[in-house]
């Protein structure tokens, strides 16, 4: 029997074995970690320095956005063309539709920019999942997301002790409330690992938990697709094709809505770093 391709190929981009189909005498090489590993472009695997391609993505990615921005409000117009218009209405969607909802104009205006930041990399790291040669989304590799989340966690850390000083702060982590009675330690314990490991957890895992399955799932109808196609299977290989085409606008939606839900998060912490009472 014939072993899948490993999509560490950096050539192979779709991660399996083209010359292998139904009734060719071997096995479904279906899609497994092993789609999740690319080789390096140029460095050294074993010592921990390399750039492989989803580095290469994440820069390509992050250069494509500041391109955009920079092309839409280098020279703004006050009638704006389409890349502007186009720019600005992003921008203010995310300005007005999550921040000053979560936190407010007064105080949400500072945190604007790092919030627009967050969501158009996201999305953009999301959306290289079906852009053709690309075809894998950043953040279903899980130190994008923690990365991410780290930078979110360590500003909402740092504005809890800013605003509420140690004693405030340690209060707001545990949830304090006198009137809870014989269950304030408990109360106290739970709210503390829920708010300082569960929540900076979750906030990451969410992420890449659903770009990881959307993924999965989308190689899985485009190697079942291509495996099918050969004798009678060719009519279950029109079937799995339509499934690649219902997943692929399937995760275009799960794409926007991952990077909103994760800013909306971000705006969340903030929000509660910033509010006076808890």
């Amino acid at each position: 029997m014939k072993e899948p391709a490993v999509s560490a190929d950096p050539t192979q981009t779709l991660a399996f074995d083209t010359s292998c189909h139904l009734f060719s005498g071997c096995g479904f090489p279906a899609p497994g970690l092993h789609s999740f590993l690319f080789k390096p472009l140029f460095g050294d695997a074993d010592s921990n320095v390399y750039f492989n391609k989803t580095m290469l993505l994440a820069l390509l990615g992050s250069i494509i956005i500041v391109a955009v921005f920079w092309a839409a409000f280098a020279r703004p117009k006050v009638v704006p063309g389409k890349l502007q218009m186009i720019a600005e209405s992003g921008y203010d969607f995310v300005r007005r539709g999550v921040v000053y909802e979560t936190i407010g104009k007064k105080e949400g205006e500072k945190y604007v920019p790092l919030v627009v930041s967050l969501f158009f990399f996201v999305w953009m790291m999301n959306l290289w999942s079906i852009i053709p040669i690309a075809q894998f989304p950043v953040t279903a590799i899980i130190s994008y997301p923690v990365a991410l989340a780290a930078i979110v966690y360590i500003l909402w850390v740092s504005l809890t002790f800013k605003r509420h000083g140690f004693v405030g702060a340690f209060k707001n982590f545990t949830g304090y409330d006198k009137s809870l009675g014989a269950v304030l330690p408990l109360s106290m314990t739970i709210e503390l690992f829920s708010n300082l490991l569960v929540r900076p957890f979750t906030h990451a895992v969410r992420l890449f938990a659903n770009m990881f399955a959307g993924h999965t799932l989308l190689l899985l109808f485009t190697i079942a697709s291509w495996y099918m196609l050969n004798g009678i299977g060719i009519a279950y290989s029109a079937v799995s094709f339509v499934m690649v085409l219902v997943m692929t606008a399937f995760e275009l939606f799960i794409q926007a809505v991952q990077a909103y839900v994760f800013v909306l998060l971000t705006c969340s912490f903030i929000q509660g770093a910033l509010a006076e009472s808890h």
